[in-house]
């Protein structure tokens, strides 16, 4: 991770700003006398809350353990032809 001094950041605001946003790189930014903070976009912020909900999901967590063994033993459900083509078409 990238990281500037809160007064670089504060000279490049702009350029530091468009890089963090560009990259899905997270900038964190250090101050003399107090704590750090991170620059995320708005993009990568939500695709974090995402994960972390799917995360604290027992149930969703449980189905996707219950996925990852069905595929793992080759018993799970398999589409038919016709309806992977349809899925590759999209």
């Amino acid at each position: 991770m990238k990281e500037l001094s809160v007064n670089n950041f504060r000279a490049n605001l702009k350029t530091s700003v468009e890089e963090v946003i560009n990259n899905h790189e997270p900038l964190k930014v250090t101050r003399r006398e107090g704590k750090e903070f991170v620059v995320i976009s708005f993009e990568d912020w939500q695709r974090e809350q995402e994960t972390l909900y799917v995360l604290q999901n027992s149930s969703l967590m449980k189905q996707i353990s219950d996925s990852i063994k069905t595929h793992n033993t080759i018993k799970g459900y398999k589409p038919t032809k016709e309806q992977l083509d349809e899925i590759n078409s999209i």
